[in-house]
């Protein structure tokens, strides 16, 4: 067998995700099918790269000596695609390629930029991992990516990105059932919570190490569950489970959002670029712009989140000067 880049991505994908499930779901391909494909590398190669534990996959030291090689190539030839399309599209026009983590300012965001550069090719790519859209980024696959921090576990940030940052400390509200007991109160204990179940996604980059250090820090240990958070909906919904979630997030009749006393989870909200990327007739400055007015109107939507900004005497509650 001739190892090609697609194996080379695999592996990465695997190291990144550190399971072979996770893995497959970024490859959008089958846990099956990645087994057999990673155990014919492995035959290829003559040894294991990944021992197979109970709470994933590590890479063994040959396993980390093949990704160390892996990675320059598997970014080079991503990097030769998306030069090589922007050179093939260049008489179609200008285009900017957004990456993002979820977030309530995409939408108006979109909508400044299009009205902004009318004529521009303007694309979405989402995923759940700040890491993966900054490998892209770096990589040339993105013009821009706007991607959150999780306090406490800063990002592996790739050399030459430039960096502007929206909110230095946006605090992590609590999402809940509109029935349960700590509803009622305009801000939550973190001790009132301590006999629900958690559920957290651990594919979002910090996110599930970020709360075992708050929890950790309040003596709490309550039971987790680890899933995506469309199903972590629907089971707050019913009482099953309680999750952080973004301050901005929209109301819903079933569900109640509260912030936490002392705001002990917090994210910081960023942009990078590549130097040069954003030449599509707005400039970088402008395109941050754009990104700060939307998330103020989303900031200033949440109706929660709106009497947290009060209280603190968020500067949000001022449109910038003209």
């Amino acid at each position: 067998m001739e190892l090609e880049v697609r194996h080379l991505r695999a592996l990465c994908a695997i190291a990144d995700a550190g399971s072979l499930h996770k893995a497959a779901r970024q490859l959008g391909m089958s846990q099956p099918s990645l087994t057999t494909q990673l155990r014919r590398i492995e035959n290829a190669l003559g040894a294991e790269l990944f021992s197979r534990e109970r709470t994933g996959c590590r890479p063994t030291p040959l396993g980390r000596s093949v990704l160390s090689r892996a990675r320059p190539l598997v970014s080079g030839m991503a990097a030769l695609v998306a030069e090589a399309r922007v050179a093939a599209g260049l008489a179609d026009g200008p285009r900017l390629r957004i990456g993002s983590t979820a977030s309530r300012a995409l939408v108006g965001w979109l909508r400044r930029l299009r009205n902004r550069l009318p004529g521009t090719d303007i694309s979405l790519h989402m995923d759940v991992s700040a890491k993966a859209l900054l490998r892209m980024l770096a990589a040339g696959q993105l013009d821009v990516a706007f991607v959150h921090e999780v306090e406490g576990c800063p990002l592996l940030v790739p050399e030459g990105l430039e960096r502007r940052v929206l909110v230095e400390r946006e605090p992590q509200f609590i999402s809940m059932a509109r029935d349960h007991p700590a509803a009622g109160s305009p801000v939550v204990e973190l001790a009132d919570l301590a006999e629900d179940r958690w559920m957290v996604d651990p594919t979002v980059d910090g996110e599930w190490d970020g709360l075992r250090r708050v929890l950790g820090a309040a003596g709490l240990n309550p039971p987790v569950m680890h899933g995506d958070y469309l199903t972590a909906a629907s089971l707050i919904a019913v009482g099953e489970a309680v999750a952080p979630c973004q301050p901005t997030s929209g109301p819903r009749e079933d569900m109640a959002i509260r912030p936490l006393r002392d705001d002990p989870l917090a994210v910081r909200l960023l942009l990078f670029s590549r130097p040069g990327a954003v030449a599509v007739g707005s400039g970088w400055d402008e395109v941050f712009a754009d990104l700060e007015a939307s998330y103020r109107e989303a900031a200033l939507r949440a109706v929660d989140y709106r009497r947290w900004l009060t209280a603190h005497k968020s500067p949000l509650l001022h449109a910038p000067a003209a």
